[in-house]
């Protein structure tokens, strides 16, 4: 039996939950949970925002562990090995998008916390191929996040070959921009964080931002004209858009990494005639992950994390909504 915590209604209180994973897939593996990271996302489904929860319901998508045992296919991990799971625990493995190595846009792709049970609980499983092994010297206490967190805002680097010498600003400095500004500043970008009050600048200077921009002051924002090759935003509220597209140098790119759930509305021409880009993203792939936790190992990056023990979940829980975190909260199991 698997012990965890789930709720039992939208926007419930977790509450101690066994559940019985029956036998173990030939290309799975079970992961004894040392550490599980708390998203935004898991409150969302918690609440049921999304209308695809299903009750019982255990959260928990940021795991790092080690693993307890392996399916018999299994080859690439071993008892005993420490890794990590992510958003997704499972891939088709046979799409031309799996094949090309993009398994987190795989249309079969199954979450570690839709239709089946996550890791706020002892013990977890799935498929080995969703499952990254841990650099020696990344901490299993601050490594959960960046299985999701800091894949997200790692993944545009890759995808859109961001170069070294490129201008960079973040927009929102909490749980994912605060990664991001920690590999803008390794990967070699001269970053600027967008601020919304004084009291940031030094902390947005401190994760590894160079200049900080006032988001509430548009003559600040007028005078970034023509500024950024890239502009990441982490927020999931609607802004002035267009008033961050006017800073983007021609051929710019704002690309979306948080879930604003209204509509952007943009200003058309100001795209057309800077051949100006929007984009957006969620995960990265097994490998993207591993490439994220190589680079993190070599730079010293680890999430900023705030644990609470287990069995206080819903305090952790009810930090993550209505507290101030230092940027991430993680379960010790």
């Amino acid at each position: 039996m698997i012990k965890a915590y789930a709720v039992m209604e939208a926007g419930g209180k977790l509450e101690p939950f066994e559940y019985d994973p029956g036998p173990l897939a030939d290309h799975d593996v079970e992961i004894d949970v040392e550490y599980c990271g708390i998203c935004h996302s898991d409150l969302s489904m918690i609440n049921n925002e999304w209308g695809m929860t299903k009750y019982p319901f255990v959260p928990g998508h940021e795991v790092s562990g080690k693993i307890a045992a392996v399916g018999k296919h299994v080859s690439k991990l071993k008892v005993g090995d420490r890794v990590g799971l992510g958003w997704h625990s499972s891939y088709c493995n046979e799409c031309n998008t799996c094949m090309e190595g993009d398994h987190n846009l795989c249309g079969s792709a199954k979450g570690t916390i839709i239709g089946r049970h996550g890791g706020f609980a002892d013990k977890v499983r799935a498929q080995a191929a969703s499952v990254v092994a841990l650099p020696d010297n990344i901490s299993s206490a601050s490594a959960g996040p960046l299985f999701c967190g800091g894949v997200t805002v790692y993944n545009p680097l890759v995808q859109f070959d961001i170069k070294p010498t490129a201008k960079v600003a973040v927009i929102g400095i909490g749980g994912l921009g605060h990664m991001a500004l920690k590999f803008l500043n390794a990967w070699g970008c001269e970053v600027t964080a967008f601020t919304s009050s004084e009291s940031k600048v030094a902390q947005a200077l401190e994760l590894g931002a160079h200049n900080t921009l006032s988001s509430v002051d548009p003559e600040a924002l007028a005078k970034a004209a023509m500024s950024f090759d890239l502009i990441i935003t982490t927020v999931n509220v609607g802004l002035d858009w267009n008033a961050y597209i006017n800073t983007l140098k021609p051929k710019g790119r704002l690309h979306f990494v948080g879930a604003v759930a209204e509509p952007v509305k943009i200003n058309m021409f100001a795209m057309m005639f800077a051949q100006r880009t929007i984009s957006a993203s969620t995960v990265g792939s097994p490998a993207v992950i591993a490439e994220m936790l190589a680079f993190a190992d070599r730079h010293n990056i680890e999430a900023d994390v705030e644990a609470f023990d287990m069995k206080d979940v819903n305090a952790a829980v009810d930090r993550l909504e209505n507290g101030s975190p230092r940027f991430r909260v993680v379960l010790k199991a």
